[in-house]
């Protein structure tokens, strides 16, 4: 499929990226955010203010916002944001969606599903194992009111938020390494750094630190950006992106969560030091399930990038030899 190789050969200078990036998060920080400050404004001009220190702190709820109104209004940036990139790529760089994701004119559903479903199995067997040795440290807070919208929310409008991100980082800035250094363990470093870094400004970075959480962020990157260099595409690390998403809004909240929500379970103390630990057992154990499952093969990870015309000569030249 040539998920990085087909690109070599497409538009790429510089300067079409900085733009691609810049009007991505102009519009939807900008332009997205529009529809949160009007509502903010509204409340503080009735007077609904609940809490000023909550104020201070951009804490919505505070502001008498429902969670579910909160979560809607903060996700509208990420469709503006996916729109903008979408625009970009077609009209700069003459390149197609599927071709972002996977390099080809086809997107692979089934590697989507397939990625959601291992890695929702992993985070149920993970929050099982919590609650059976903690279960104190769990709170129920089902409310069938809240948690109907939520499920819409939810399942609706996450995997757009997903798809932005994994499309920015994953498929279209892993591209762009991929032109410059021709290098695929900076494919998957590089991206991941600066995935880290764009959730720098996250709730949970002032409660726990950067050094508690930050290390986090950047091992999501790191275990999406290396599956999707070895499955040649981005769609396992959409469908695992997307369930890890939706499993937090649903099943599981916390204080100071960038994704506080109406969920079913509240958790009272979270250790951001086990939870990395669990991160990197989760993703070895996804690395190694997909890579039975599609037979990948770990050494193209050494192999330089190369144009798939070289690719094609280069094998051409290998069976005349063998002949």
């Amino acid at each position: 499929m040539y998920f990085l190789e087909n690109i070599l050969s497409k538009k790429n200078p510089l300067w079409m990226y900085v733009v691609t990036v810049i009007c991505a998060f102009l519009a939807a920080n900008v332009i997205g955010g529009i529809p949160l400050i009007i509502v903010a404004l509204i409340q503080i001009t009735n007077g609904n203010i609940i809490s000023t220190e909550g104020l201070s702190k951009m804490d919505f709820s505070s502001m008498g916002i429902s969670e579910n109104l909160v979560l809607f209004l903060m996700l509208i940036p990420f469709i503006i944001g996916l729109l903008t990139l979408y625009l970009c790529i077609k009209y700069l760089h003459g390149r197609t969606f599927s071709e972002t994701v996977n390099g080809t004119k086809r997107i692979r559903w089934s590697r989507i599903f397939s990625g959601f479903s291992v890695w929702l199995l992993l985070m149920f067997v993970y929050f099982l194992a919590s609650y059976m040795i903690s279960p104190e440290n769990f709170l129920v807070q089902f409310d069938v009111k809240t948690f109907l919208p939520l499920l819409f929310l939810a399942i609706i409008f996450i995997p757009i938020q997903t798809t932005f991100e994994e499309l920015l980082f994953r498929g279209y800035l892993g591209q762009g390494v991929a032109v410059w250094t021709k290098n695929r363990w900076f494919v998957v470093m590089i991206p991941a750094v600066l995935f880290g870094l764009m959730h720098i400004m996250n709730p949970e970075i002032s409660t726990y630190g950067v050094w508690e959480t930050m290390p986090q962020y950047i091992l999501f990157g790191l275990i999406f950006g290396f599956i999707a260099v070895l499955d040649d595409g981005i769609e396992l690390s959409m469908g695992m992106h997307a369930a890890n998403n939706i499993f937090a809004c649903l099943f599981v909240t916390y204080d100071n969560s960038a994704l506080k929500t109406s969920a079913i379970f509240k958790q009272d103390v979270v250790n951001m030091q086990a939870e990395t630990i669990v991160l990197l057992v989760a993703g070895l154990l996804a690395i190694w399930f997909f890579a039975k499952k599609y037979k990948w093969n770990l050494s193209v990870m050494n192999k330089r990038i190369k144009p798939v015309q070289q690719i094609n000569k280069e094998t051409c030249t290998e069976m005349q030899e063998n002949d």
